[in-house]
């Protein structure tokens, strides 16, 4: 999910590359679906939600080249806040579904190149 401050006199315009955007987002592997949205209460507060397999998927569909071409310069435009989250709770109109994260248990304290206490590197 990204949110978007977009001028009343350019919500014409963002709107045509927002859906530019989400067009070729939905080429890629993994896509789910994809809204594009504007505030009720506050016509220059835009989002972007798209749904995705898994992070993963997210991640690759940003680096496909005709995404970078046609979908990162509205992704820049975005408020610098997170934007990829993990989907926990769903409700349907027949019920509530939780699911487990999937984030691993040291995920803020180890990655690759990162140095975690009491690894032992030859």
């Amino acid at each position: 999910m990204t949110r978007h401050r977009v001028p009343e006199d350019q919500a014409a315009a963002f709107q045509r590359q927002a859906t530019e955007a989400v067009d070729l987002l939905r080429q890629r592997d993994g896509f789910r679906s994809a809204v594009v949205g504007r505030a009720a209460d506050d016509p220059q507060l835009w989002a972007v939600v798209t749904e995705w397999d898994d992070v993963g998927s997210f991640r690759r569909a940003l680096s496909s080249f005709d995404v970078k071409l046609g979908a990162v310069p509205l992704l820049a435009t975005a408020i610098d806040e997170a934007t990829a989250y993990e989907s926990l709770v769903r409700a349907l109109p027949d019920g509530i579904a939780a699911q487990a994260s999937d984030r691993a248990a040291d995920a803020d304290s180890a990655g690759p190149a990162r140095h975690v206490e009491g690894d032992v590197h030859g």
